[in-house]
């Protein structure tokens, strides 16, 4: 049974790592703070707005080589605008394995 105060299906885990993005069938590469992970979603902060159901792939980099890096397709649900950047809420649609992982992705 899940706590009160945490009604999720998978607890979030605050990450706060550098992560780059791509639009699904887009050319530019963006870059994006990951703030939070959990098992079914992406919290990206970002300095562009995007579209509810918008698809991106990306790629987030620990800052120790001990982690593997995350490649991941998302789907944009929340897109929230704090000054100069957004805050993007995303649910993941799959997580790659490193050798699913195209060359030119994000």
């Amino acid at each position: 049974m899940q706590d009160y105060s945490e009604k999720r299906d998978y607890p979030r885990m605050y990450i706060n790592s550098v992560a780059r993005y791509r639009i699904q069938g887009g050319d530019q590469v963006g870059s994006a703070i990951a703030k939070d992970l959990s098992g079914g979603g992406l919290l990206l902060q970002v300095e562009s707005t995007f579209a509810i159901g918008t698809r991106l792939n990306v790629e987030i980099r620990p800052q120790r080589d001990i982690t593997p890096p995350l490649y991941a397709e998302v789907e944009v649900v929340r897109c929230q605008a704090d000054g100069a950047t957004c805050t993007v809420a995303c649910s993941m649609v799959r997580m790659l394995q490193a050798d699913e992982v195209p060359a030119v992705f994000p």
